[in-house]
């Protein structure tokens, strides 16, 4: 009896890849690149397990294709806003994500746009890469001192946040975070100092977003938010881009009211606003938070995991709570 299989829509590690094979259920895979819409759902009809990626938007018409036979979407990501969960619950449906394999890879590129913004890094290579006559001087191309004093404001000390303030310790940078619900250790507290949004904001010479993207912290950056940054501050996102409201971030970079920006998630990604290209102060990439290579194997084998629990009538290793 056929009792479901299955779907991933874009090909994962090949280790992950691999491990499918052992859920005893049929397997249909989709390609590098995400699906499109038809796509989507002409390969989760039917299906028992999805285990998607945060490209794919798992909504209520996703579910409704897939059947009554559904039973875990296991997304290969820590955000989970491409899934529906309300609508996966209605259903019966579990969802997953994979929670800590990618706090360390994550915040090692957090640190890398911090220094790249602070010190100008990824400026001074444009510089040189257009052949630009140049020598040494004292006054060319200052940056941030982080070292010698700044204050590294984090926004959302989850596990992510967390690992970035441990590495920040390595800088000398003063760390200020928003309150938290997390367990944290004697060390932990004993270097962080805990203060509401708005005071992070004014104090920090850099702000980064650790944060999830949910309903309240949708352009939890906007214009008024901006406005209590320090002229020179620095903001970081690896979080997710709709925590940002792109427009007033422009504004707030053309007219000088922040000091620049240095960006991994973008709010139409995978599109980049093109105003953002144009300006100097802004570093950049493209999601690369978890692209390192153990990381990006445990997140996809952390997914086919789960999707294999549920399948077998166990409880799912990292459910969304």
């Amino acid at each position: 009896m056929d009792n479901g299989h299955v779907y991933v829509p874009r090909l994962l590690t090949d280790d992950a890849m691999a491990e499918l094979s052992g859920l005893g259920r049929p397997v249909r895979v989709g390609r590098e690149e995400p699906p499109t819409t038809g796509e989507l759902l002409e390969g989760v009809a039917g299906a028992a397990a999805v285990v998607c990626t945060l490209t794919e938007r798992v909504d209520a018409a996703v579910l409704d294709a897939a059947g009554a036979q559904l039973q875990v979407v296991a997304n290969t990501a820590v955000g989970y806003d491409n899934v529906d969960v309300d609508a996966a619950r209605a259903r019966g449906v579990v969802v997953t994500n994979t929670p800590g394999v990618l706090d360390r890879a994550t915040a090692d590129l957090t640190m890398g746009l911090v220094l790249a913004a602070a010190r100008r890094i990824a400026e001074g290579d444009r510089f040189l890469r257009r052949g630009t006559p140049w020598i040494w001087g004292p006054r060319m191309m200052v940056g941030l001192d982080l070292s010698a004093g700044a204050t590294l404001g984090i926004v959302g000390f989850g596990r992510i946040g967390r690992a970035v303030a441990r590495r920040a310790q390595a800088f000398d940078l003063r760390v200020l975070a928003t309150p938290t619900r997390a367990q944290l250790d004697d060390d932990e507290r004993a270097a962080t100092e805990f203060v509401e949004l708005p005071e992070l904001l004014r104090r920090s010479d850099v702000v980064s977003l650790h944060c999830p993207l949910t309903p309240e912290t949708r352009h939890l950056v906007g214009a008024d938010t901006l406005a209590l940054m320090q002229p020179h501050a620095l903001l970081v996102n690896t979080a997710r881009g709709g925590v940002v409201d792109t427009d007033a971030l422009v504004t707030a970079l053309r007219e000088g009211r922040i000091g620049g920006a240095a960006l991994d998630v973008f709010e139409d990604e995978p599109a980049v606003d093109p105003r953002l290209l144009e300006l100097e102060q802004v570093v950049l990439t493209p999601h690369l938070g978890s692209a390192a290579s153990v990381t990006r194997s445990e997140m996809c084998r952390l997914a086919v995991a789960n999707a294999a629990a549920v399948l077998a009538g166990r409880p799912p290793l990292t459910p969304v709570s």
